[in-house]
């Protein structure tokens, strides 16, 4: 599938900043099942940009903006070729061992909610890939994912608790699941495309989780859609939880308020229609 991206954020802030540093995570490498053709970032404003590769192998660009800063407008475009692995993750930048993914993070901790949910699960029956597709399904069944993503990061205790969440949330919630029962895994951000016309424009970008399958390696599960990642995802970075793969963190130096808003567009590209 060859899909098109639009990711713009914008900041606003209640009083002029003296400097601000963003730290970016939204440019996505290619890899077996995923061809990068064209990928941007556009700044609407005097800044500097360095990029790098951090230790989960993500590309980041570090943005620095000097005073007094206003407000900010982050564009993000690209066009990627995609193809359905059934959620396969091979070819990836991925210089860590795969036990490092089974340390658990403050968001991803286990708590006695989440045990529970393994207890209910234990008797569950079949391989490794097996147990993992049942516990996605089984975190798909918790609570209905919500389209849009809370500015709140909490931790799955706090998430199941609430019962409620969205798919960064529901991605946590199958991480710590997945540790807890031995297996490594992972955080991961990107995108998706959605046939379903009614839709519409979606606010955020998309996150699940990949897990370490003996014999299979990784693979991708989202508990959001209960599936594993098709040729309608598109894979832009990974960490032990959110933070580590956020699209954007950063620092500011001033007083008042900031002030976001996100807008993704993921369509079909005009050779695909063609097509």
């Amino acid at each position: 599938m060859r899909l098109l991206i639009q990711h713009e954020t914008e900041y606003h802030y209640t009083e002029p900043q003296a400097r601000v540093v963003q730290l970016l995570r939204m440019t996505p490498s290619s890899h077996i099942g995923q061809n990068i053709v064209d990928w941007r970032i556009d700044v609407d404003c005097d800044a500097r940009l360095k990029q790098s590769t951090d230790g989960f192998g993500n590309i980041v660009s570090m943005l620095y903006l000097a005073g007094p800063v206003e407000r900010i407008g982050l564009r993000v475009t690209g066009e990627v070729l995609t193809e359905d692995r059934a959620g396969a993750v091979s070819g990836a930048i991925d210089p860590l061992p795969p036990a490092v993914y089974r340390r658990a993070t403050e968001l991803t901790g286990p708590c006695e909610a989440l045990l529970d949910l393994l207890r209910d699960h234990e008797g569950a029956k079949g391989d490794a890939l097996s147990r993992i597709h049942g516990l996605n399904s089984a975190v798909c069944r918790l609570f209905p994912c919500k389209e849009h993503r809370s500015t709140d990061v909490r931790s799955v205790g706090e998430v199941l608790e609430a019962r409620s969440g969205c798919s960064m949330d529901m991605a946590h919630v199958l991480i710590a699941a997945a540790r807890a029962d031995g297996f490594p895994a992972r955080f991961v951000t990107g995108y998706i495309y959605r046939e379903d016309p009614d839709c519409g424009h979606r606010e955020a970008p998309h996150f699940w989780a990949e897990i370490d399958v003996p014999e299979y390696g990784w693979i991708g599960f989202d508990p959001a859609n209960d599936m594993c990642p098709n040729d309608h995802y598109v894979r832009v970075a990974q960490g032990l939880d959110f933070r580590d793969a956020a699209p954007i963190s950063g620092a500011r130096v001033g007083g008042g308020h900031e002030v976001l808003a996100i807008g993704v567009d993921v369509s079909l590209s005009q050779e695909q229609y063609q097509a």
